[in-house]
């Protein structure tokens, strides 16, 4: 979720996702204290720097305690109660709102360029609830001013089950943000899923709020240094050459890895035990069921290949034919370039999930890891992907070093809401850099 007290700029997003980091220095926290914010300090989160003695919810409240209305608006608005994604006008309604409000910088160079495709991997997994897609609109005009996503999203923290929703795409029209919309939409999604008996909440922003249970950082590998450099998104280091940043980040167009292929969905039992297994090792996980992993992994399996958001490949081994062994994923979500008379896109992949049976030693697994993922690079850079990013979530810190990985400014929090927990690793150091000669603890990987 972005920062609910306004629309995070691209600007500051450029910063967390930069390539040019010429900065040695760690991200600063502001030195606040809870009262000092006049939203979250009336919610159930954790205090900044509270010792947890003892794991679980904040306030324990039942469906009876909450109240059966929506959040009173100003009189200039109302709530989108018909608003419905499975029809093409809504949600192009939500495409509009969030292309040109979500996330801009201060010239409008860059825009996230949604697609149909994307909002409805990304907004309609199983289990999802109309009620929990809330709009506002405004009242002579009914146009969308304002929107909020709840998504099922059942965690395990530690060995803890906890029933939960991401919360995520809260975007209020650049021109309202002064009518105090984005807590209302908070307050308002929150209630219709205490509706349904859930009181938890997973939640990430590039701001610090009360109170991070975990922190990690933006990582990025240009694929396209060349164009990466034309759009002022890449800079040149002193004493290098373009040519030199060229043929550093240059892949070779086929990998390594035998029995490489595209996942099937007759794949999938295996994927799923792999996944299962391999998040045991981590502290935060999403507890998928078997339909909204197949969801997340294989998204619409009618789709070509060309349009598909989520892209899955798996290793077949050679010796055992049928035995999958390993998995990768990413996903797509491009910019649109504005003004720009060369180039009119940033293609951006993101990686999400992954999981191997190679678990003989630390050493074992990074080699592993850094062949998987390298194969990962070489397919999204065929697919027109310029970058490849990813957080120091997951074991991510044992191949960013060796594939060329550039560390970025920006930070990751994350945020369980009505739930205190135990600080959780985020696979950085005490400066908040990556620290390679450890991983992560967190394994669930968020939008």
């Amino acid at each position: 979720m972005s920062n609910p007290a306004d629309n995070k700029s691209l600007a500051e997003l450029l910063k967390q996702m930069a390539l040019a980091n010429q900065s040695s220095e760690p991200a600063a926290v502001p030195e606040k204290k809870l009262e000092d914010y006049k939203f979250w300090k009336t919610q159930p989160v954790p205090n900044f720097n509270e010792q947890v003695s003892k794991e679980g919810p904040i306030e324990n409240k039942t469906v009876k305690d909450i109240p059966l209305e929506p959040y009173p608006l100003l009189d200039l608005f109302e709530w989108a109660d018909d608003l419905d994604l499975t029809r093409d006008d809504h949600r192009d309604e939500v495409f509009q709102l969030l292309y040109e409000n979500y996330v801009e910088d201060a010239d409008s160079t860059f825009r996230f360029k949604y697609t149909t495709e994307f909002l409805d991997w990304a907004l309609k997994p199983p289990g999802y609830k109309k009620e929990w897609h809330v709009g506002v609109r405004v009242k002579a005009t009914g146009r969308l001013i304002g929107f909020i996503a709840g998504t099922p999203c059942d965690l395990k923290v530690r060995e803890q089950l906890v029933k939960s929703v991401e919360i995520n795409f809260i975007c209020v029209h650049k021109k309202l943000r002064s009518k105090r919309l984005a807590p209302i939409l908070i307050k308002e999604v929150t209630r219709r899923v205490n509706l349904q008996g859930i009181f938890q909440d997973l939640y990430t922003a590039g701001v610090v709020l009360p109170s991070p249970v975990s922190v990690c950082r933006y990582n990025h590998r240009p694929l396209n240094w060349s164009k990466l450099y034309d759009i002022g998104f890449s800079y040149l280091p002193e004493n290098a050459t373009k040519t030199q940043m060229i043929a550093k980040y240059t892949l070779t167009k086929e990998g390594k890895l035998n029995g490489l292929r595209r996942a099937e969905l007759k794949d999938f039992d295996q994927i799923f035990a792999l996944l299962q297994k391999f998040q045991e090792r981590y502290e935060l996980v999403q507890d998928f069921t078997r339909d909204e992993l197949k969801h997340w992994l294989f998204g619409n399996v009618d789709l070509q290949d060309k349009v598909k958001v989520i892209h899955t490949f798996v290793i077949e081994d050679e010796a055992e034919p049928g035995k999958i062994t390993d998995f990768f994923s990413f996903y797509l979500l491009p910019f649109s370039i504005l003004d720009n008379e060369e180039h009119s896109e940033l293609g951006c992949a993101y990686l999400f999930y992954y999981a191997t049976d190679c678990d003989e030693n630390q050493a074992a697994l990074k080699r592993r890891l850094t062949d998987l993922i390298g194969e990962a690079l070489i397919i999204a850079k065929s697919l027109g992907v310029d970058v490849f990013n990813c957080v120091s979530c997951q074991d991510n810190n044992l191949f960013l070093q060796d594939l060329k990985f550039g560390q970025g400014d920006g930070i990751l929090n994350y945020y369980l809401f009505n739930y205190k927990a135990k600080a959780i690793n985020g696979g950085l150091d005490s400066q908040q850099k990556v620290d390679y000669d450890t991983v992560s603890k967190v394994g669930v990987v968020m939008l």
